[in-house]
This record gives C-alpha cells, structure tokens and sequence, in this order.
C-alpha cells in the first residue's frame, strides 16, 4: 500500500517437515530476499508483517520454529558479513 511505512525483518525458520518447509520458503519470497536457506531479510508495512505470520501458520507445526526479528535502523548499521557480498535491489536501486 503506498503511503505505509516499512520496516526491515530478519525472517527464520525451522520446520521438520520438507514439504511444508519448501512451500514456506516460496511463501517468503515473495516478500523478501533469501539470505541462507532457512533465513530471508525482508522490508515489510505492518499489513504485509501480519500477511506473513498469518500465512506462515499454515506452514509452522507445535514442534517447530519460526521467528521474526525487527532490525532497526542502527541495528542495520551495525551489521557485519564476512564471505560472499549479499546486496538487495528495490526499485531500481541496489543495496549493498
């Protein structure tokens, strides 16, 4: 929705059952970027955020595990990686 705020999300999962793991995973890509298997950074509105968690219940058994971690943005700043450069792109822009 234009006008909304968005936010950054740290997006992961642990789901025994590859089924539903896999279609979680398909889920998840189409709000954000896949930064491991089982881990997706996301920039979401508060509607898209309950989206995710409403649809993600299909997919989240008693025995398993997803979570959502907001990033605020100092947070981001303090981010580090070592190894292969991730980068997002979003509207033409690309972040790195």
């Amino acid at each position: 929705m234009p006008g909304q705020s968005r936010a950054r999300y740290l997006i992961c999962y642990d789901i025994e059952d590859d089924k539903k793991r896999h279609k979680l995973a398909e889920m998840l890509l189409d709000y954000g970027d896949r930064l491991q298997l089982s881990v997706f950074e996301a920039d979401l509105s508060e509607n898209e955020l309950k989206t995710v968690l409403d649809r993600a219940k299909t997919y989240v058994d008693k025995n398993d595990s997803f979570r959502v971690y907001f990033l605020c943005m100092s947070c981001l700043d303090k981010v580090r990686t070592l190894g292969r450069p991730f980068y997002i792109e979003r509207d033409g822009a690309r972040i790195i």
